[in-house]
């Protein structure tokens, strides 16, 4: 029996275990906003501790956490060290999750199984990662039983609010520098790049008026309407940029949330929404935020007496791929092309993903973990968002046997 066997022998017999584990992190629920996480940190280093692994608990200062609007996080870190020299690897999963919304048909925090697939908000993105690079880890000790090199474990809780108070935090207070890191991802392809996201709250200034007498007033909402054309219409233009990174396609602009008014007889007086531009890997940052603001400036100006606020809420960069993600690259398309028993291409995301925050720090990264081929089938941020049991089992084989094969 060749070591991977064993490794794979011994995921399958502790398969159930696993799936439990799962579930149990489900349970504790993660909603980001309010993001009250550190409740399941505190879950994630009890269990953690049943298998024998001590997590080191980093809160992140309470006062910083409320000024970035959030209301707790406790980041885990788990080093298991087996001998001098060698590589650190770091396994990289979030905890922290968008709220369920509505439309489920199951208890989003019930790790409900139906039909070989495990409910639950974050059961696809990230919880499941917990347990597929927990389990590897295991069955690494178990089987492979390294004398050299490292694993950490980070469980972080800032990935939807860009990872600053996450990974970020982590490494800005030296608390960490593997050589190489995954980061929880899909299983049927290992990602190199992904998209840059810009987020911006725009508030629209008018003037409120009783509706009887709107020419008393300036109507910030059609001010707004005519900002939101011309942010749209940015939209056919980004048709134009491709990038030349397999997966990822062209730019594009997203208004996900307005408010505004008093009430049904006012001309509104203020109107705030907030946007979403995705970039693409050779998109220069600067210059696109410049570009937006520019173009919301030339549209409020169309509108007498309209003045506009724009605060940017986030910026995260792309993530390109650094020389030495190589390895990674290899590991997990070799053993994931025999587990899955298709090509595992190498490709780029449109999704932004904290990863970023290790390949800015030069640490090399990919994103693999448990799920299916599109964020679509998981139904992340969407409602019965779920995982397939088979999918965690054979990709937390895969990450045992990349991880047994970069300490080797």
């Amino acid at each position: 029996m060749t070591d991977y066997a064993k490794l794979d022998a011994w995921i399958d017999a502790h398969f159930n275990e696993e799936v439990q584990f799962l579930q149990q992190l489900v349970q504790v629920p993660t909603d980001t906003p309010p993001g009250n996480n550190a409740p399941h940190a505190e879950r994630t280093a009890e269990l953690l501790k049943d298998f024998g692994l001590d997590a080191e608990k980093h809160a992140v200062p309470a006062q910083e956490v409320k000024d970035y609007g959030l209301e707790s996080i406790t980041n885990l870190i788990v080093r298991r060290k087996y001998g001098n020299g060698g590589r650190t690897v770091a396994l990289n999963a979030h905890g922290d999750v968008v709220p369920p919304g509505e439309g489920w048909t199951h208890d989003p925090y019930g790790g409900e199984i139906v039909d070989g697939s495990l409910y639950g908000r974050a059961a696809a993105v990230s919880k499941s990662d917990f347990a597929s690079f927990t389990f590897a880890l295991r069955a690494l000790e178990a089987v492979a039983k390294p004398t050299k090199g490292s694993i950490e474990l980070h469980f972080t809780y800032d990935e939807e609010f860009g990872g600053i108070l996450g990974p970020g935090w982590l490494l800005e207070k030296g608390l960490t520098k593997p050589d190489l890191m995954i980061a929880a991802g899909f299983s049927y392809e290992v990602v190199t790049a992904h998209n840059g996201c810009l987020q911006m709250e725009v508030t629209v200034h008018g003037k409120m008026a009783h509706a009887a007498v709107p020419t008393t007033g300036i109507d910030a909402l059609q001010g707004a309407t005519k900002i939101l054309n011309a942010l749209y219409a940015q939209n056919t233009l980004y048709q134009q940029v491709t990038s030349k990174v397999e997966g990822i396609t062209h730019p594009y602009l997203n208004v996900g949330r307005i408010e505004g008014g008093t009430n049904t007889n006012v001309v509104p007086g203020k109107v705030v929404f907030k946007l979403d531009r995705r970039m693409i890997p050779e998109e220069n940052p600067v210059e696109v935020e410049a570009n937006i603001r520019q173009v919301i400036a030339d549209a409020a100006a169309e509108s007498a007496g309209i003045t506009v606020d724009i605060k940017r809420m986030l910026l995260a960069n792309s993530m390109k791929p650094l020389a030495g993600n190589q390895p990674l690259v290899d590991a997990i398309q070799k053993h994931g092309g025999e587990l899955f028993g298709e090509p595992i291409k190498a490709m780029g995301t449109p999704l932004y993903t904290d990863v970023r925050l290790y390949v800015e720090a030069g640490i090399p990264g990919v994103i693999y973990g448990a799920g299916p081929r599109t964020v679509l089938e998981s139904h992340a941020k969407r409602s019965d968002e779920r995982v397939v049991l088979e999918d965690l089992r054979r990709a937390t084989k895969v990450v045992a046997r990349t991880l047994s094969d970069l300490l080797a």
